[in-house]
């Protein structure tokens, strides 16, 4: 942190007297004696700033970077615009804590303001929340939100990403709701069974688009299905495929969840990423998490505030409906900052090269013999193929520093984004045959 300067001695010394103590030692006196540390820690000795970076240069290169990446599956890998880090690591934003005391905070919350404004406007619902921690929890606070008294079973299409749809057991689990699985048929939901699942006690039903196979479904007549059993319709969403694809509002969704790491979020070794969560007016009362909302001051100018909050789920957490109480704040900007860079037409764009790459390297796999797709219908950007021989070839595009497609029962399931080249997908197929012998 460049404009952060450490306390010298004799400022640690005059804020231990304002505290009434004399050295730094006071400040343990609770601590239980037996577990002080006596004595130094058993760290190395001190390098020099050289040293560490040469130590820190080989552990690194212990870690293995794929310049092709070929796998999806809930995290994947977009190019991201220069100027998304360096807005984002700006030390008003690094260090900013929780809006609370919205006088002081001002900043922030009109940070998540224009967050909450861009997913509304990205997936066409009225109401957004500041985010929540991923797009697994997003999908089980939804269906929290459509539990009623006299509706107390969810059902989750069986296309559903299978971390997400633990996340929504545990959730149900613990709040003894019925879970209903809807199976599939051929990639996507059959919507025959879930016809037959529904009923007055359905609280909702909960489908991803493009689904965990990264089929289309048909979320048009899902959805009629579901108000028509009058349940409430929750849409897992990929915000990277909004650009192209119809919006949840325009499927008839009531609620649209999903996760932002598409959104200019590096793959980062896991996290933290970014679930987001929109819903429509009827549906904002229930909307867990912070709302930030806008007003006016006592002088008539512009202000934000924390709205809609209901106290229960900070103060009172054992009668809350959620206990969802924090945000991922810096996440929530750089998914704002993102799509300020991008704008609807780069957004489009993306969308537009993973589809066409996708397609491209689906024709291109096929060609081989053995390999073909697993599900007939439309795909977006993943895609799954049988893959003879899986283990080896998987091995043989690694060795070639691609990674390649995720393992499945059903075959292996491949992701394609703008950030490949045709030469990437031409030499990864020409991989594939070489370890077929072809």
């Amino acid at each position: 942190m460049s404009s952060y300067l450490c306390s010298t001695p004799e400022e640690r010394q005059a804020m231990l007297e304002v505290l009434g103590m004399k050295s730094m030692d006071d400040l343990y006196v609770d601590v239980p004696e037996e577990v002080m540390i006596k004595g130094p820690l058993n760290l190395p000795a001190p390098k020099s700033e050289l040293d560490i970076r040469r130590t820190m240069e080989s552990l690194a290169e212990h870690n293995t970077r794929f310049h092709t990446i070929l796998r999806g599956a809930g995290a994947e890998r977009h190019y991201i615009p220069a100027a998304v880090s360096r807005i984002t690591s700006n030390e008003i934003f690094v260090t900013a804590y929780t809006p609370y005391q919205a006088e002081v905070s001002q900043g922030v919350l009109q940070s998540i303001f224009e967050f909450q404004t861009m997913m509304c406007e990205l997936t066409g619902m009225d109401v957004s929340n500041a985010s929540v921690y991923d797009g697994g929890t997003a999908a089980a606070e939804a269906v929290a939100m459509c539990k009623e008294r006299k509706r107390t079973k969810v059902l989750v299409s069986e296309t559903t990403h299978p971390d997400a749809l633990a996340v929504i057991k545990t959730y149900c689990y613990g709040s003894n709701t019925e879970v209903i699985t809807v199976p599939a048929k051929d990639g996507v939901t059959d919507l025959e069974a879930l016809k037959s699942l529904l009923g007055e006690d359905s609280a909702c039903f909960y489908v991803q688009q493009p689904n965990f196979f990264g089929m289309l479904e048909d979320c048009d007549a899902l959805g009629e299905a579901v108000h028509a059993a009058g349940a409430k319709y929750i849409m897992g969403v990929n915000p990277a495929t909004l650009g192209v694809l119809k919006s949840p509002r325009e499927y008839g969704a009531d609620i649209a969840v999903g996760e932002a790491q598409p959104l200019g979020m590096p793959l980062s070794w896991g996290g933290p990423y970014l679930g987001f969560m929109t819903c429509t007016t009827a549906m904002m009362r229930k909307l867990p998490g912070r709302i930030v909302g806008e007003t006016t001051d006592d002088k008539g100018e512009r202000a934000f505030v924390l709205t809609m909050q209901a106290r229960e789920q900070h103060i009172r957490r054992e009668k809350a409906s959620s206990n969802i109480c924090s945000n991922q704040a810096l996440c929530a900007l750089t998914a704002s900052v993102y799509l300020a860079e991008m704008g609807p037409a780069g957004l489009a764009e993306v969308g537009n090269q993973c589809y066409a790459k996708a397609h491209y390297l689906a024709s291109e796999l096929c060609k081989i013999e053995g390999v073909e797709l697993v599900f007939p219908g439309e795909f977006f950007h993943e895609f799954v193929t049988t893959l003879p021989d899986t283990y080896r070839v998987l091995c043989a595009l690694e060795k070639k520093g691609i990674l390649g497609g995720l393992r499945l029962r059903e075959g292996v399931l491949w992701c394609v984004t703008e950030y490949c080249t045709k030469a990437d997908l031409d030499e990864a197929v020409a991989v594939i045959k070489e370890a077929y012998g072809k």
